[in-house]
């Protein structure tokens, strides 16, 4: 290979040797056990359950639902599902009937979603086994059995054109069911505290991508590949 500049090829030679240096220190476990991405991921999941945590507005929505009656019929995927979901809207004060797979759910609409609350924050606090014991099932079968049990309602409310309980149904399932069930056995951070942290996470991402994108520019001018820009030709 022709080197055309020494100096501006050495440079883009260290660049690149520290970037791949860089990378097998990030790609190591020298952050408690855990490698680079381990790490980043791990500290993004927890500054995001901090961020998450809307159950006590979500349950001061629910409160003017109080004493409304809920009616609907569900099918779930097989028998197993429907019995465990049986089990948990019955507990949470639900009239079920079941057949096979097709559940009708009678109730307390604020009631019903009250239960689903409690589930959802026990989880999001790491305390599973309360839904473990309450229900004897895994803690987070349990509450994917809330979600789907609330989202086959939310559909049934839309059908019947009532959207204002379809919206409440949803609320709970997006801010509530799924935030306990993603973020179960992640302990929560609040950005606040790990501003620093986050700021400099950022910016070494910046960073370490121009760093790669400036040794291949320094490189590729070493060897006499750049890029100019095109001459005009002029008419005669």
């Amino acid at each position: 290979m022709l080197i055309k500049n020494s100096k501006m090829f050495s440079v883009g030679t260290f660049l690149a040797i520290s970037f791949l240096g860089v990378l097998i220190m990030i790609f190591s476990p020298l952050f408690s056990g855990k490698n680079g991405l381990e790490f980043a991921d791990e500290s993004f999941n927890k500054l995001a359950k901090g961020s998450s945590y809307f159950i006590p507005k979500v349950a001061k929505t629910i409160e003017p639902f109080s004493g409304k009656p809920v009616s609907a019929t569900i099918t779930l995927d097989k028998t197993e599902d429907a019995v465990n979901t049986e089990k948990i809207l019955a507990l949470a004060g639900a009239k079920i009937t079941r057949n096979d797979i097709s559940l009708t759910v009678e109730g307390d609409v604020a009631v019903l979603l009250q239960s689903a609350l409690k589930d959802a924050d026990d989880m999001y606090h790491n305390n599973g086994k309360a839904l473990s014991d309450r229900y004897g099932l895994n803690e987070k079968q349990a509450l994917k059995y809330w979600w789907q049990a609330l989202n086959k309602i939310e559909k049934q409310m839309k059908k019947d054109r009532n959207i204002e309980m379809a919206k409440l149904f949803s609320e709970v399932n997006k801010k509530a069911v799924e935030p306990g069930y993603n973020f179960y056995q992640i302990d929560a951070n609040k950005v606040v505290d790990h501003a620093g942290m986050l700021s400099g996470l950022l910016v070494f991402y910046v960073f370490y991508t121009m760093w790669w994108g400036y040794s291949i520019f320094y490189l590729f001018d070493g060897v006499g590949l750049t890029m100019k820009k095109a001459r005009v030709k002029k008419e005669a």
